[in-house]
């Protein structure tokens, strides 16, 4: 039947379905997730160089402080907010930003990055501070509108990040007295915290889906138990001085998250790469607290819980969910190829390397920065490699997004 033969309902619905505008700038995921990939695979390198002095950069701020905004407020951001406002838009069923105005975003994000080594502080600050509240306010906005309510503590934990954001540059001007290293803290922790919210729902989903016959129940009183407790942990060690109550219940989520993931039958997942990264990323949230506990003595440093939860969790999260999801919403198989498995080793050797090495090996201290740097950048540049010409063009089946 030709288009124009079908009742107008029908043709107002298939119009709705053509594909509209450059493919880039469809849906949020396509350009923020090519950008945070881009500055991830650029930027860790590029510290490593500039800590061993073999580079000569002088950021905005100071350089350790740089390196660890840029990694949360500059990568781990982008791909959230690429996330959310794809997510938004599946949750509700309403338009987010696309076109010129998810343009406009982008070119906000990407200025804010050419600023942190290339402008005025005040004006890095003032664009870096800019996007965060933006788009917590787009995602209240279509949340109310289809009043999606269980979604909108997302939106708030954005809120409290952009918070966080503000505090940092704040500190570094010197017109907050605190150490601007707190808020980069709080920032890992309520990046921590959208990451278990979000794992609570698709890690298990995602497992039930491709495994027949199995059914995971989330045990409620668990779910929110890990979540308080990993919430309140975490804000001890951000606020409060290290102490005994620190370490328990730092201690306390790290063995609740270890049942949590044992509840959701990782076993299961051995021979499916692009389900098995999510469950091995999870595998660094009680790495992680359990180190920051120790830390509470100081039996560890501080880094190696901070990278545990920023390399393992965090980057193997994020891997494993943008690989997922741009395979997903640019109408392909949901099923790694060989060298996104070969990107999800890497990450993970990128994790072991930076956390674990210097632990049993100090004295390799160096040689494991490196190592990690190298891995880590491999994996999203292997990721650029294969997936920007997907996100740069039409979905396969022809449809918008």
């Amino acid at each position: 039947m030709k288009p124009d033969s079908l009742p107008i309902f029908e043709q107002v619905k298939a119009a709705a379905q053509l594909p509209l505008g450059l493919p880039l700038l469809r849906l949020g995921f396509r350009p923020f997730y090519v950008g945070g990939a881009l500055l991830a695979a650029l930027i860790v390198p590029l510290w490593v160089a500039m800590f061993l002095g073999q580079v000569n950069l002088t950021p905005n701020a100071p350089p350790l402080l740089w390196h660890a905004h840029e990694m949360l407020f500059g990568f781990a951001a982008a791909i959230i907010v690429g996330f959310l406002l794809t997510a938004g838009k599946a949750w509700t069923g309403l338009a987010t930003p696309r076109g010129p105005w998810l343009g406009a975003l982008v070119l906000l994000w990407l200025a804010a990055r050419v600023a942190s080594v290339a402008g005025p502080y005040g004006v890095y600050a003032v664009l870096d501070v800019a996007l965060l509240p933006l788009v917590a306010a787009i995602l209240v906005n279509v949340l109310l509108r289809a009043r999606n309510h269980r979604n909108l503590p997302l939106a708030l934990i954005l809120g409290l990040l952009a918070s966080a954001n503000l505090v940092f540059h704040l500190a570094v001007m010197g017109v907050l007295k605190v150490p601007a290293i707190t808020p980069l803290y709080a920032g890992l922790g309520l990046i921590v915290m959208i990451e278990c919210v979000m794992a609570g729902r698709v890690i298990p989903a995602f497992t039930m889906s491709v495994t027949p016959g199995l059914k995971l129940v989330a045990v409620v009183w668990v779910e929110r138990v890990t979540l308080g407790a990993t919430g309140l942990g975490l804000a001890l060690w951000v606020f409060a001085p290290a102490s005994a109550v620190g370490l328990i219940v730092l201690a306390l989520a790290s063995a609740l998250h270890v049942r949590r993931l044992l509840l959701w039958r990782p076993a299961v997942t051995v021979k499916r790469p692009i389900l098995w990264i999510l469950h091995a990323a999870y595998a660094w949230f009680p790495v992680g607290l359990a180190l920051l506990a120790l830390a509470q003595i100081g039996l560890v440093p501080v880094s190696a819980g901070v990278h545990a939860l920023a390399v393992g969790a965090t980057g193997g999260l994020i891997i494993g969910m943008i690989t997922r999801t741009a395979r997903g919403h640019t109408g392909r198989p949901l099923m790694a190829s060989k060298a996104e498995v070969l990107a999800y080793a890497l990450v993970m050797t990128a994790a072991v390397l930076r956390v674990l090495l210097p632990l049993v090996a100090p004295s390799l201290y160096v040689h494991a920065l490196v190592g990690a740097a190298v891995a880590w950048s491999a994996a999203f540049a292997i990721y650029l490699w294969r997936f920007t010409p997907w996100l740069m063009s039409t979905r396969l089946d022809g449809k918008d997004g």
